[in-house]
């Protein structure tokens, strides 16, 4: 059962240290258009499950349409809104806060993971604490990187930003994330404990009926 940490806050990082960004716009053309991270999943919204399993950070910040959140999560816009997951990691990165304030990791989340859990970040946190990489992602079932399931080293991200905006004029409007990646050292975690993979994304109906199975 996924549900029974959902509501785990991992107190175990020093306080500042462990931020969060949740990416929670896209067009969702594969599922209608509907409001994608709204879509329940074991009765609690994709959203809602990936806000819970990054709730020991702090900031904790939601990137896309104003929703109702719970107390304490901040909620940001990219600019402009649509413009994709790499201006969406900017803006969520402005929200954490000028490179004095902010922390010094901060976990990129895609908000139609369903299956994420507390744990599963912690896992990522810790394998980043034991490398000098600039960021650890989990690898799918196929051995792809999953850049929006990655727990990350603050400022080597907003350096990457940095100069992906300088090489494109300012504008990051449909870049790609793997090209604002492209310049950073990655490290990779393959999940082998037992439960359900939490690096499964939804695109699809399909997908929701699978993740549903998951959580019972």
């Amino acid at each position: 059962m996924v549900d029974e940490r959902l509501g785990h806050r991992d107190t175990s990082l020093v306080a500042g240290t462990f931020g969060a960004v949740v990416l929670g716009g896209g067009a969702a053309r594969r599922m209608g258009g509907v409001d994608k991270p709204g879509v329940a999943v074991g009765g609690l919204p994709m959203r809602d499950r990936v806000l819970a399993a990054a709730a020991g950070a702090s900031p904790l910040v939601l990137v896309g349409p104003p929703v109702d959140v719970p107390p304490g999560v901040l909620v940001t816009r990219e600019d402009p809104p649509g413009g994709g997951p790499v201006a969406a990691t900017a803006a969520g990165l402005a929200a954490l806060g000028p490179p004095a304030d902010a922390p010094e990791f901060v976990a990129l989340l895609a908000a139609d993971l369903p299956l994420l859990t507390a744990g599963a970040v912690r896992l990522l946190t810790d394998e980043l604490v034991r490398t000098s990489a600039d960021g650890v992602v989990y690898l799918d079932g196929a051995g792809r990187r999953q850049p929006l399931c990655g727990v990350w080293r603050t400022a080597a991200l907003r350096s990457a930003l940095d100069r992906l905006a300088q090489e494109r004029g300012g504008d990051l409007t449909g870049a790609a994330m793997h090209t604002l990646l492209a310049s950073l050292t990655v490290a990779e975690l393959r999940w082998t404990r037992p439960g359900p993979p939490p690096w499964f994304d939804v695109d699809t109906g399909d997908d929701v009926r699978r993740a549903e199975e998951w959580t019972r």
